[in-house]
């Protein structure tokens, strides 16, 4: 798949059973990493890999002026997720309307993935703001 983080865009704290492996090609952005230590924020540039197991918890800013933009390789299932939560609901010839981050999150406990709650995202840094 191929990612693109917007400038001053976060991808919140999440985890889910996915493996997922990033290979940055354009732009620069921080990936967070946790072990036993704690949180650890890492820069990430083009030809750089970032690897996250199956189940770790992670999350990316990009603090910069340029999109960041990677490679992204994981498994089929994420890639379903992705489509689902990227793509209009539909019914019959109508797009019904939605709340796109409700989907989100329905798809996501659906999925078993585990999303952190404003709090535990502002305490690794990123500060969540209504749409």
């Amino acid at each position: 798949m191929r990612g693109t983080i917007p400038l001053h865009v976060s991808v919140p704290l999440h985890s889910h059973a996915d493996p997922e492996t990033f290979m940055m090609i354009f732009g620069v952005v921080e990936g967070l990493s946790h072990s036993a230590d704690g949180f650890e924020w890492i820069e990430v540039r083009p030809g750089d890999i970032f690897h996250v197991p199956g189940g770790a918890m992670h999350a990316f800013r990009n603090q910069t002026g340029e999109p960041a933009i990677m490679l992204i390789v994981s498994t089929d299932r994420i890639g379903r997720f992705f489509q689902e939560v990227g793509s209009p609901v539909r019914d019959g010839p109508q797009v019904r309307p939605f709340d796109p981050f409700e989907r989100f999150l329905q798809a996501s406990k659906r999925y078993g993935y585990w999303n952190a709650s404003p709090e535990e995202n502002a305490r690794v840094g990123i500060v969540l703001t209504a749409p």
